[in-house]
């Protein structure tokens, strides 16, 4: 099935967050014991997206029963059923470009689909029990029998969208396949579910499509370690491609000129020797919030992004506030953007953090943080010691701003706040460094050894050493 993107097509596509799903478990259960689950609906059959479990968790034959009558009650009811013989994780892990290779991806029919449908559902880790009785869930359902078909004999059916139906398609894996054999077949399998894809759409009915398996692959399974330790690096940069949600954008016109994200914003104050923390995250991010951006503004050299919140501490009015400014250094020979302050406005109070000495970047560039604080390893600073700063904490996590050169809707690339110099860099040098002092202290002793100058005949006198020397 032809997948082509267009312009209007999310970023953030739908089948990196599948891998990031099927990857974020990979060393969180034994996989002779679970299946990965996939569901899907056709293009442009828009149904409320359903939550994931959380990392590590295992499905089992009740809720995976609730996850289908929840996507069956308000989705299509022709349901086009993908079972393969046997599946792991780590056959997406192997073979589908998880590696930075897209192009060797052997899924591309199935990331083409994912990537058109409004709401996928990624189940990594179902346990294999619960997916042999998927089609007796679904037959319960569906009040119907299942039909198994073939790409051949679906174009000869004519289905109704008012009518419901179980189309089951049995996908073969190999018992034995070596590491080629098994890709060329999960390559074949997934120009088959192209081919149901495409016949489905010719007859514009509305679907919902499941792609399990029987039981895990081991064959797959005994190449985790392998798998594990290649797809590490290409696990955070997928992460950071994907998030958890959109970021905040402040647009001047049409054109967005600043964006913010985080995985975490929350400002605390001491009150009677305590610390009271309250988190902005739920009113910053996330899907339907829209921030109240009122006062931000931008323009070549100044950014400021205002972010107004309510009843925050017990004030009223509460604003945190993003000053930025960029110029031109003689010395780099290049513009970069600072992070001038951090303010917080409160019942006409203003608490102000400097944060130009550490949070800087290429003003083409964006600025990445695993964590800006004021307290612990502090980023941002107090303006004065006088100042109301002192009785407030902020906290940002998975921190990401930009304010100057943006282009769409997609940070330009990071300039990270982690030194060289890190501290597992330290530890590996003073170890070097002692082992370094204990071999030469070594050397210098075996140097000092000294041959004896005198020799013992045993056909002359015994030599006779005075006391005295």
């Amino acid at each position: 099935m032809a997948t082509k993107e267009t312009p209007q097509l999310r970023s953030i596509s739908a089948c990196l967050a599948v891998f990031l799903g099927l990857l974020s478990i990979l060393n969180t259960g034994n996989c002779d014991e679970q299946v990965p689950l996939i569901m899907w609906t056709s293009e442009g059959v828009s149904v409320p997206s359903q939550s994931p479990p959380t990392a590590g968790h295992i499905v089992g034959q009740q809720q995976l029963a609730s996850y289908l009558e929840k996507a069956l009650s308000v989705g299509p009811r022709n349901v086009v059923l993908f079972l393969q013989d046997k599946m792991s994780i780590e056959d997406f892990t192997m073979y589908g470009g998880a590696f930075g290779n897209k192009q060797d991806s052997v899924f591309p029919n199935l990331e083409g689909a994912l990537r058109s449908s409004s709401s996928p559902l990624v189940l990594p880790a179902v346990s294999w029990p619960a997916s042999n009785a998927v089609i007796g869930q679904l037959q319960d359902q569906l009040d119907t029998s299942p039909l198994y078909m073939d790409p051949e004999t679906l174009s000869q059916l004519r289905l109704n969208a008012s009518s419901p139906a179980l189309l089951v398609f049995r996908l073969p894996y190999g018992f034995g396949a070596d590491l080629m054999s098994a890709k060329d077949i999960l390559s074949g399998n997934d120009e088959m579910i192209g081919q149901v894809l495409s016949t489905m759409k010719t007859q514009s009915v509305p679907y919902t499509a499941i792609y399990t398996a029987l039981q895990p692959s081991r064959e797959a399974a005994s190449l985790s370690m392998e798998a594990g330790v290649g797809g590490g690096r290409s696990l955070l940069q997928i992460k950071e491609k994907e998030g958890i949600y959109g970021p905040v954008e402040f647009k001047e016109g049409d054109d967005t000129c600043i964006m913010l994200w985080a995985t975490g914003l929350s400002v605390s104050i001491l009150r009677s020797g305590r610390w009271e923390e309250h988190d902005l995250t739920p009113s910053t991010f996330g899907e339907g919030v829209s921030p109240k951006l009122g006062g931000s503004t931008c323009d070549k050299s100044k950014a400021r992004l205002v972010l107004n919140y309510e009843k925050v501490l017990g004030h009223s009015s509460f604003k945190l506030i993003f000053a930025m400014s960029q110029r031109h250094y003689k010395v780099s020979a290049r513009r970069w953007f600072t992070l001038d302050a951090v303010e917080l406005e409160y019942d006409g109070t203003k608490a102000t953090f400097n944060g130009s000495r550490h949070v800087y970047a290429p003003a083409e560039y964006s600025y990445r943080c695993g964590s800006v604080t004021n307290f612990r390893w502090p980023v941002l600073i107090p303006r004065t010691s006088k100042d109301p700063a002192n009785q407030w904490r902020v906290s940002f996590a998975d921190f990401q701003i930009q304010g100057f050169n943006v282009t769409g809707s997609d940070f330009s690339y990071a300039s990270d706040c982690a030194g060289f110099f890190s501290a597992g860099i330290w530890m590996g040098l003073i170890t070097s460094l002692l082992m370094l002092l204990v071999l030469t202290y070594g050397l210098h002793m075996i140097m000092q050894l000294h041959t004896m100058d005198r020799f013992d005949d045993p056909k002359g006198p015994a030599i006779s050493v005075p006391l005295t020397e």
